[in-house]
């Protein structure tokens, strides 16, 4: 997925994933300056089933691992799921002994 451009957009709280000028997942957040929520993952249907949301996730989990500073908390049922397909990176998650990990 070299050719996508992956983009915090943190005036519309959200991370957005993008093929060429075409927009093609989104993932929104609410973020309170110690977690970050992450509350909705949406494809757009055109291009669902690529695993395009998936590849949002863990670039915005990569993210949040990077800086350090906040912990997330997966309020979107994909997040959570992704999570439990992901435990190796729990770690970031504000109450991992109640998560889905």
């Amino acid at each position: 997925m070299s050719d996508f451009r992956f983009a915090n957009e943190p005036d519309a709280s959200r991370y957005t994933l993008h093929r060429g000028d075409d927009l093609v997942s989104v993932l929104d957040y609410r973020d309170d300056g110690r977690s970050v929520a992450l509350t909705r993952a949406y494809t757009v249907p055109p291009f669902r089933g690529n695993g395009y949301a998936g590849e949002l996730v863990d670039r915005a989990v990569a993210t949040l691992e990077h800086s350090g500073e906040r912990t997330v908390v997966p309020v979107c049922w994909y997040v959570a799921d992704w999570f439990a397909a992901h435990p190796e990176r729990c770690g970031i998650l504000s109450h991992p002994a109640q998560s889905v990990c």
